[in-house]
């Protein structure tokens, strides 16, 4: 009997310990109208990534590649969006992983890098099963944030990448025309 109870307290602690361990994730999953190699396409190329991403890309789809993001293209250096993202892991046209940074106006965990994984599998004729988990995150203050910023933002993504495939590609110009109105204001404010 003691041994039974020896045992039992090991395999407890040993669950409360895994438990404990369990990472901090964000998990989004959507089905696209579109085969996989299509989606992959969107994913892993410039063009792929400003159809429904953001206006400006630069990737490369092998370990240790750029996977550069910029959101606004006519930020300096460094605050353009997913500036200097690298590509961790590639199966090719099942699964990239690469690193991710905070949005610039959170300072203290911007300069980390977590982690995101993307898998696609095919769900039917002409349709992808896209799986989003984000991860590599610390605890409290500004990572508290930005993880509920991004609990949101991936989800808009994924939609926009199913827009894209139901609608077409993302038009930037508007955006870009705003952005670029709104960078000339403020630099003929400081000057």
């Amino acid at each position: 009997m003691k041994i039974l109870a020896t045992l039992f307290a090991m395999l407890t602690a040993l669950a409360t310990s895994c438990a404990a361990a369990q990472e901090r994730t964000i998990a989004k999953d959507v089905v696209v109208k579109a085969p996989a190699a299509e989606v992959w396409k969107a994913w892993t190329t410039n063009e792929g990534i400003q159809s429904f991403f953001a206006p400006e890309a630069f990737v490369e789809p092998k370990a240790g590649g750029p996977f550069h993001i910029h959101f606004n293209p006519y930020a300096p250096a460094g605050l353009k969006g997913a500036d200097d993202m690298r590509v961790l892991a590639v199966q090719d046209g099942k699964m990239l992983s690469f690193t991710w940074n905070a949005p610039p106006y959170y300072p203290e965990v911007r300069g980390q890098n977590t982690y995101v994984t993307v898998r696609l599998k095919p769900a039917g004729d002409n349709e992808t099963r896209v799986t989003l988990v984000h991860g590599g995150w610390g605890d409290g203050g500004q990572w508290d944030q930005v993880y509920d910023y991004f609990s949101k933002a991936w989800g808009n993504v994924l939609a926009n990448l199913q827009k894209r495939f139901a609608e077409g590609p993302m038009d930037w110009k508007p955006f870009l025309a705003r952005l670029k109105a709104d960078q000339d204001k403020a630099s003929s404010t400081k000057q």
